[in-house]
């Protein structure tokens, strides 16, 4: 492979807190090593319509406290497409980028792959999403800060809660992953975690309720990952009001609060690790590839095995909820 003499950024799908202080990272370690850095504006939509332009070190200074993306994203149904992929082709040719870094989720990491494949192209991707859901690390840019907001939420929610011995349901996101449902209902105290892994049973909230809310609480906050197999939490709501009309149900759905805010420092760190493992690694003539963090070290996943593997749950944690919940 030829030398890589500049490279190509971009941030895809949904935002998520920490994507730029990977910015950061992968345009300072490029420069480091005698690269030239194009940010590339509104992900792959923006690499179609050509809205490229040079960064240096100023670009990214004093952005690693903010959250959302400098770069803008944006999703592309155009990418998808072979007349979409040869439009960014030939704008990454005209710019003179040798390769591209994407930080992004599941379907920005598809997307990178099909074009990697497609032109023989050289990409790294970072994995930038709150849901935790890519296979091959164990934790994902963003998820730590979405927890510590959804913990702030329900240490808020549960003081009105307590105060109208309510029994709230509170929808978090994740798409089809539990991680933020059940590691947020461990964080808060919470007496239940109803997400897509485990499919939901009536048992399952009856035991909740007959067994929890009723007994030896005078309220019960229940996470709810938005899914179409948990129904999410209007849809758990109603079959309470259905099933048992004696308790006083409120919703609260969280929505994109659990995207925005400045990232932690736990997600500032691992953003700069993998944005600096990332110029490595092309370096290293990797390609395909995603960094991903395994037991604190970093580690190279390639695209199709973080995309298409499903990542496990620790089902442990479940046990453990259930028993301080009781």
């Amino acid at each position: 492979m030829s030398e890589i003499k500049c490279i190509g950024v971009l941030t895809s799908g949904g935002d998520a807190p920490g994507m730029n202080a990977a910015i950061r990272a992968v345009t300072r370690a490029a420069i480091a090593q005698g690269m030239d850095v194009k940010g590339i504006y509104r992900g792959y939509k923006g690499l179609i319509a050509d809205e490229i332009e040079d960064f240096k070190t100023q670009n990214v200074s004093n952005i690693i406290q903010r959250g959302g993306t400098i770069l803008k994203t944006a999703r592309s149904e155009e990418f998808k497409t072979a007349e979409g992929m040869q439009k960014a082709y030939e704008n990454l040719m005209k710019h003179g980028i040798d390769a591209l870094i994407v930080i992004g989720g599941d379907g920005s990491l598809t997307g990178a792959r099909s074009f990697a494949q497609t032109y023989n192209y050289p990409i790294v991707g970072l994995p930038g999403t709150i849901d935790n859901d890519l296979y091959g690390t164990d934790t994902t840019i963003g998820y730590d800060t979405a927890l510590n907001t959804i913990m702030e939420c329900v240490d808020k929610i549960r003081d009105t809660a307590s105060s109208h011995e309510r029994l709230f349901f509170i929808e978090v996101m994740g798409r089809d992953a539990g991680f933020l449902a059940l590691n947020g209902a461990i964080a808060s105290g919470a007496e239940a975690a109803i997400i897509p892994e485990i499919s939901l049973q009536k048992d399952q909230l009856a035991e909740m309720i007959e067994q929890g809310f009723r007994k030896s609480k005078n309220s019960s906050i229940v996470l709810v990952a938005e899914s179409e197999i948990t129904g999410g939490a209007m849809g758990v709501a109603e079959r309470v009001e259905k099933e048992y009309p004696q308790f006083d149900v409120r919703v609260s759905i969280l929505g994109h609060l659990q995207r925005g805010g400045s990232p932690s420092a736990q997600d500032r760190i691992l953003a700069t690790r993998m944005g600096v493992a990332a110029i490595d690694a092309l370096l290293e003539d990797q390609r395909s590839v995603m960094t991903g963090i395994v037991n604190d070290q970093i580690v190279l996943v390639p695209f199709i095995k973080a995309i298409k593997n499903d990542k496990p749950l620790d089902q442990t944690l479940l046990n453990v909820l259930k028993v301080v919940s009781m």
